[in-house]
């Protein structure tokens, strides 16, 4: 299943929550690995991509954190930066929701995994939970951060 987003050379990309939370927060090594695959997106014409889902956390965590002004201010830079919130429909949710049961994954976590399997993408994470997937899902690994 490939969508529209897929015309251009390249590798295809699905950030998880916290690869766009380890580039607002300017994390060593993290931030700037998300900004060469930003940059990379912009040259090549092909969004990287992201759950609504994960936005949502995104957008959470950041609320938890920082305050809802800065929430606000994440959710308009995001609306700059070259990345494609994919909606989620039931059959997204279904297949998301197989994809925990199977899997393991926390519940969020299975909507990014489950658009990087749809769309043959990359997944981009520190999260070691993506780990228990072994060779089932393609993972550019960001470095963790202590909470």
């Amino acid at each position: 299943m490939r969508s529209a987003f897929t015309r251009g050379a390249g590798r295809r990309y699905v950030l998880d929550a916290n690869a766009l939370v380890s580039y607002f927060e300017d994390r060593p090594g993290g931030a700037g690995k998300v900004q060469h695959l930003l940059e990379l997106a912009l040259r090549q014409d092909v969004p990287l991509l992201m759950s609504a889902v994960n936005w949502g956390e995104v957008f959470y965590i950041a609320w938890r954190r920082h305050g809802e002004a800065k929430a606000r201010q994440a959710e308009a830079q995001l609306q700059q930066l070259p990345i494609a919130v994919i909606d989620v429909d039931r059959e997204r949710a279904t297949r998301a929701a197989a994809f925990k049961q199977r899997h393991g994954l926390g519940y969020a976590d299975a909507f990014a995994a489950e658009l990087a399997m749809a769309e043959g993408a990359w997944l981009v994470t520190a999260d070691p939970e993506f780990e228990n997937l072994g060779k089932a899902l393609a993972v550019h690994w960001l470095p963790r951060h202590e909470k």
